[in-house]
């Protein structure tokens, strides 16, 4: 390690956020399996203007160097709405939250979790939380498990070293996140196939798809699902309105109506799914640049994608069913049906189902029974200060 003094350092303006995205890419391209993700949209992620937590949000980068070079990077950053949730769903009153973190070294990396718990207890925080990078909907947690492949579309991967230097900081496990991986060219076991076959049965129940005939309408209902179903999960915060928008405005180019489902019960929407295919697959082979052509690869791609695999980011029931034999029913309905869609159009192989808490006994239940597995493991971590 240099003797050279470490400097970290507040980011500001265009410049700053410009260098602080590139660190990023820089450690990442280091990093076995990382795939790089398209400068733009990571500078559109930081960006006060553009991306709407920041309307929610304070937010604070940090740049760490030796002798002017880059050699670590931190976010520190603070949500009213998370402060606003019930202690017990993971967030509360006092939570400050950490993200974007790199470091080339032990030192570096402490001197970093530093500067961000300075900063968040002087803004009144009594708690360190991280990484959430930015929010809990981007990309949450910290790769503990899985780090010998790539990872699927918004998804974060980190070097394994990072896991000793946060937890050498004083930070414990404070929620596990998981995705599992099936094969989704097999059928399902013969028992799935019949609760399937009961559900189309029943007159009270329709899954349709979504987003074709009216995508803004079907993003709120999908959203208004969420909101319902997830309220009561660890780690919940609402979407606002300005985020309902951005989101679908964001999506939008991901999204094909054949690889996500809404399920609907006496003709009101209880239950929907979202698959998307795995973009990383044609950002590997453009090394995350769009020029000089890497713009009409990726526009090729989006409009007759071909991927290998599926991630379903997304899923839910409203409350009012969950824990029912209805829940799990739809949720095997939406599988299949999208299951067959991305084998037949997609030339989908693989499926990738998560994240998933790590006590979220009816989606892991839900999981095993289609013979899935778990393939990558994200750590949440905490501190108090």
């Amino acid at each position: 390690m240099s003797t050279t003094e470490l400097v970290i350092e507040p980011v500001t303006g265009k410049s700053g956020r410009a260098r602080f995205v590139d660190t990023g890419r820089a450690f990442a391209a280091s990093t076995a399996h990382s795939v790089p993700q398209l400068r733009r949209e990571q500078l559109e992620l930081l960006d006060p203007a553009r991306n709407p937590y920041f309307g929610h949000a304070r937010v604070q980068l940090f740049l760490a160097t030796r002798g002017g070079e880059p050699v670590g990077r931190i976010a520190a950053h603070i949500d009213e709405l998370a402060l606003a949730m019930p202690a017990a769903q993971g967030f509360g009153p006092g939570t400050g939250l950490w993200g974007y973190f790199d470091a080339a070294d032990a030192a570096t990396a402490a001197a970093l979790l530093a500067q961000a718990e300075a900063w968040l207890r002087a803004q009144g925080m009594t708690r360190a939380l991280g990484p959430l990078s930015l929010s809990i909907w981007e990309e949450p947690g910290l790769l503990v498990r899985g780090h010998d492949h790539a990872p699927t579309v918004m998804m974060g991967h980190h070097p394994e070293h990072y896991r000793q230097w946060i937890e050498a900081a004083g930070y414990r496990k404070a929620k596990a996140l998981l995705t599992y991986e099936l094969d989704v060219a097999q059928q399902f076991p013969p028992l799935i196939e019949r609760i399937i076959r009961s559900g189309e049965r029943n007159p009270q129940i329709r899954v349709r798809e979504a987003g074709r005939e009216d995508y803004a309408g079907d993003v709120r209902i999908i959203l208004d699902i969420l909101n319902d179903a997830w309220s009561t999960n660890w780690g919940f915060v609402p979407f606002t309105e300005r985020e309902i928008a951005y989101a679908a405005k964001k999506l939008k180019p991901l999204i094909h109506p054949q690889l996500v489902r809404i399920a609907e019960l006496d003709g009101r929407a209880v239950a929907f799914m979202i698959t998307l295919p795995d973009m990383n697959e044609v950002l590997a082979a453009m090394n995350g640049r769009l020029w000089p052509l890497g713009w009409v690869r990726l526009l090729r791609w989006l409009r007759r994608p071909r991927s290998r695999t599926m991630r379903v980011p997304l899923m839910g029931v409203r409350k009012e069913h969950q824990n029912s034999r209805l829940a799990s029913q739809l949720a095997f309905m939406m599988i299949e049906y999208i299951r067959r869609d991305a084998v037949s159009t997609f030339g989908a192989v693989r499926g990738e189902i998560g994240w998933i808490l790590d006590d979220n006994q009816g989606m892991i239940a839900i999981a095993d029974a289609i013979n899935s597995h778990v393939n990558r493991e994200y750590w949440i971590l905490e501190k108090p200060m």
